[in-house]
């Protein structure tokens, strides 16, 4: 049962552009599944997502077609299979028997084809058959990276020029894309403790952020602390951006604060909890108008006024006055790199055709934060993704075109006492591999 649950989710993915943190968890519902069941379920869903274009060359070689050729829901089959014999400890015949079983399902005619693919990927585990396949690590860094880890190559030429063209780096990176990533809570401000709610749920405080608690596992939205909205689910390294701004020093009035781009609303929830400690109040900017709504939900109770509006209208919209807040929060629209640890499919579903259409964007956003800020206030450009366009390329041509002076705030001094690897500032880059966050960027801004 396991494996029938893991191969729908794997067919929704790819047959519906689903994405699998949704319709896993509500297949296991619906099987009313649970326990050992259902984490080997999640094992199998998530590890055969996240090294899809691995599998698929093993695939490819071991069938002696293009994976691209075979059909469909034999092909999801296939994956899976392979996914079981080269990355678990299910034992090679039970890998072949339950795949051909499957098979049998979806594809009744390929039987024969499936058990032959199978028992060829079987002669070789992982390291064999990337040294049969990889280029040469020698002649060809990046494309043995790519293949020998699961990652596009377009991305792993990313991270490695992000990484300063360090390879060790960039593989200990990629290795950490492809564990599962632990759930962090953030305590929220005047709510609760982290000591308090990390004893409530069995977790741990966090490393950096003094807000996070490590969860060891379980379903976070099960948890009364976070029904309750005292918690609520956050990477530690979002935590640590959003806090940032709001521990950054600033002269003159502090009452205005401003998220624009605000959904699903984890920063807002945090900004608006510290808002609230403070006296100062927070305006809550969404463009869609689902995701509004979950920021009125992520932030009610709290001084937060949530705008269901485009954030690129500041001056425009009378409720988005210029030269008006005090302190600014830029969360844009990424390709969510950083985050890839989280979403197992969103590596092979991204293409370097997106940088242009969300850069312009991200342009856009940060020129109209800094329109809303009043002169000697702040702002604080985030991007989960380590990609150099999205982060010092827009940073620096924001600011270039601002029209009016910008300078940068050295950003390390607002994360705690002793991150290692924070770099030469003044703008910081958290990594998975260093902080055990995901891949957060954080640029801080002083209008002139």
């Amino acid at each position: 049962m396991p494996r029938h649950v893991a191969y729908q989710a794997i067919a929704a993915v790819h047959r519906d552009d689903a994405y699998a943190n949704l319709v896993l968890p509500a297949m296991l519902r619906d099987e009313g599944m649970a326990g050992r069941d259902a984490a080997f379920a999640t094992e199998l869903t998530y590890g055969t997502l996240r090294h899809t274009g691995t599998l698929d060359a093993i695939i490819t070689d071991a069938a002696g077609r293009d994976v691209q050729r075979i059909d469909p829901p034999v092909r999801d089959a296939l994956r899976l299979g392979a996914y079981q014999l080269l990355h678990t400890r299910v034992p090679a015949h039970a890998a072949v028997s339950s795949t051909v079983d499957l098979v049998r399902a979806v594809g009744p005619g390929a039987t024969g084809f499936a058990n032959a693919v199978l028992r060829e990927v079987a002669t070789r585990d992982l390291d064999g058959w990337v040294a049969k396949l990889a280029p040469s690590e020698q002649t060809d860094p990046i494309g043995h990276l790519a293949l020998a880890y699961s990652h596009p190559q377009w991305i792993v030429r990313a991270f490695a020029e992000a990484l300063g063209g360090d390879l060790g780096e960039t593989r200990r990176l990629l290795i950490e894309d492809n564990e599962r990533p632990p759930v962090h809570l953030c305590a929220r401000p005047g709510l609760i403790d982290p000591i308090e709610l990390a004893d409530e749920v069995g977790g741990a405080p966090g490393a950096f952020s003094p807000y996070a608690v490590y969860l060891p596992g379980g379903a976070p939205g099960e948890l009364p602390a976070v029904a309750e909205g005292r918690a609520h689910v956050q990477d530690e390294g979002s935590q640590l951006v959003a806090n940032a701004l709001a521990v950054a020093p600033l002269d003159g009035p502090d009452g205005r604060w401003l998220d624009l781009c605000a959904g699903p609303g984890g920063k807002a929830g945090l900004l608006g909890a510290l808002a609230a400690q403070r006296g100062a109040r927070l305006t809550a900017v969404e463009v869609a108008e689902h995701r509004a709504r979950l920021v009125a939900q992520a932030t009610r109770g709290l001084p937060v006024n949530v705008l269901n509006t485009d954030g690129r209208t500041v001056g425009s919209d009378p409720k988005l006055p210029e030269d008006h807040f005090d302190r600014v929060l830029v969360d844009a629209p990424c390709t969510g790199l950083g985050s890839l640890r989280r979403r197992p499919e969103s590596r092979w579903r991204r293409q370097p055709s997106d940088l242009p259409p969300l850069t312009r964007l991200q342009r856009e956003l940060l020129t109209a934060a800094l329109r809303a800020v009043r002169p000697g206030g702040l702002v604080a450009y985030v991007t989960c993704s380590p990609h150099i366009v999205e982060t010092h390329v827009t940073v620096t041509e924001a600011s270039r075109r601002a029209g009016f002076p910008v300078d940068f705030v050295d950003a390390r001094p607002l994360l705690p006492a002793g991150m290692p690897g924070l770099g030469d500032g003044p703008t910081v880059q958290l990594w998975p591999q260093r902080h055990g966050t995901d891949a957060m960027f954080l640029a801080v801004l002083r209008r002139g």
